[in-house]
């Protein structure tokens, strides 16, 4: 399979919450550090960097300023280095409750302290030298065990997740991090967990949280008993092994998560390869072959559409489209047009892709009819396949339950799980306490009794627009508040899914 941007390991960022629950910030003015923020924005991320040739010994740099974390022989620190000196290097000593104690390397002293009075100066560990780590990434993943390079995915029948599939193909391979009591959960798309002993149980036991530690730019998941997950027997059934150090059995890569799409033609049936390499609409149902990875560009904004049989879809000699290409290229992109609940898609001839009538895929038609029958032809239902459940992440952080209240806040560090379902080219939402529905004044709440249609629109790489009935799109904003009273799907109107 050519990867041409399809299997892409995602950068591992995070932030540090010291007892008090507060971040780690690098500040802009003077290079100062302090733990005072009560949210993980950008100010308070980080990535850890193995220092070359040191053993264990590693980097802390912030991704706000591009500069390194030090610590003076005097306890003093500061986030200016720009080049990783002696004084930037620590090391990392996860604690049995999952946190982290930081210890500088060439001066022995512990990495600690309250508001902005941090130092490093301990020479023992107390609670205000642990650190939690919090990841700041998108927490909608594939898991790919890095010695056996097969991804992992939940088997229905042997109830279990394994990692033995070649490709993180449909909605099985998706895992969500939960982020629970200064740990993490594997959720599967079904909403089960993973017990370290291999069993998927429906709520966050203790036995199914993991301590994360990093190992040369790799994840490991360490359970309450200080074993790791890891793929064992032939099958690759994931659970915990014996050993208590992490070796390359237990190390996995995090990887994007590409939205994987089926999409319906006007006779009503699904586009699909399976009978070949022309894309026809000739299927009752939904399986791999009806299946397509959908990838946008971060410049065009086109999109490409790529086969569970290894082909990109391309324009070919007289309008043809083929699930033949093995490259992106012109011939492979494809500019999306959001007509309510459904999408018409243009090529790179300038022309509309259509339904001819045998069912097969052609970019033949200058125009989309405004009426029916006529335009029928050149529009289809995409449906989003490989998010049964959602996490939203706007600018300002992700889309939580707010505390007493039926709306929802979009500035939050922490987020809520939201369960996605289909109809007629509209999505519905529901949380814990019912359906989203858009209320007086633009309001979006979250106890609906009946589901409302929201559209989705994908508008960037791994960001969406969601048009409400009033026509408007979900937006962020200074109230910290989601609503529905956007004009125009960009910047706090776009959300990471």
């Amino acid at each position: 399979m050519p990867t041409n941007g399809l299997h892409q390991v995602l950068k591992i960022q995070f932030g540090l919450v010291n007892d008090a629950d507060r971040y780690l910030t690098a500040e802009s003015f003077g290079f100062k550090v302090n733990a005072s923020a009560p949210s993980l924005k950008r100010k308070q991320t980080w990535v850890l960097e193995p220092v070359p040739g040191q053993g264990p010994a590693v980097l802390l740099r912030s991704s706000h300023l591009g500069r390194y974390l030090s610590a003076e022989e005097g306890g003093r620190v500061a986030c200016e280095a720009e080049r990783p000196g002696r004084d930037c290097r620590f090391l990392v000593l996860p604690q049995p409750d999952g946190r982290w104690a930081l210890r500088s390397e060439p001066h022995g002293r512990f990495f600690g302290g309250t508001e902005d009075r941090l130092s490093c100066f301990a020479t023992a560990v107390s609670p205000a030298e642990l650190w939690t780590v919090h990841l700041a990434i998108h927490p909608q993943a594939h898991l790919l065990s890095v010695s056996r390079r097969r991804y992992a995915h939940l088997c229905p029948q042997e109830d279990e997740i394994a990692a033995d599939s070649n490709a993180p193909w449909g909605v099985d391979a998706l895992v969500t991090l939960i982020f629970r009591g200064r740990q993490y959960c594997l959720r599967a798309r079904d909403s089960r967990y993973l017990r370290s002993d291999g069993r998927l149980v429906w709520e966050p036991e203790a036995r199914a949280r993991y301590t994360l530690e990093f190992k040369a730019g790799k994840l490991a998941f360490k359970d309450c008993d200080g074993r790791y997950l890891a793929p064992v027997g032939p099958a690759g059934t994931l659970r915990a092994g014996r050993n208590t150090r992490p070796g390359k059995d237990e190390l996995f890569d995090l990887e994007e998560s590409h939205p994987q799409v089926v999409l319906v033609a006007a006779n009503h049936r699904y586009l699909s390869v399976r009978q070949g390499v022309n894309v026809s609409a000739n299927q009752d149902e939904e399986l791999d072959h009806e299946t397509f990875l959908m990838q946008i560009d971060r410049e065009t904004k086109k999109c490409t559409f790529y086969s569970c049989t290894g082909g990109y879809w391309a324009l070919v000699t007289h309008g043809g489209i083929q699930a033949t290409a093995t490259q992106v290229s012109a011939s492979t992109m494809f500019e999306m047009e959001w007509r309510g609940r459904r999408v018409a898609l243009k090529a790179s001839n300038g022309r509309y892709v259509c339904m001819k009538k045998n069912g097969q895929l052609a970019a033949i038609s200058d125009f989309v009819g405004m009426a029916p029958p006529a335009g029928e032809d050149e529009e289809f239902i995409l449906k989003l396949i490989n998010r049964p459940i959602l996490v939203l992440r706007g600018l300002d952080g992700f889309v939580c339950h707010r505390r007493g209240s039926n709306q929802l806040d979009t500035n939050r560090s922490v987020y809520d799980v939201f369960h996605l379902s289909f109809s007629d080219g509209a999505y519905q939402i529901r949380g814990r306490c019912g359906f989203w529905h858009t209320g007086s004044h633009g309001s979006v709440c979250s106890d609906g009794e009946r589901a409302e249609d929201f559209l989705f629109e994908f508008r960037e790489r791994g960001r969406l627009a969601i048009r409400a009935r009033n026509g408007k799109y979900l937006r962020g904003g200074a109230s910290g508040l989601l609503r529905a009273d956007a004009d125009v799907p960009a910047g706090v109107a776009l959300w990471e899914y």
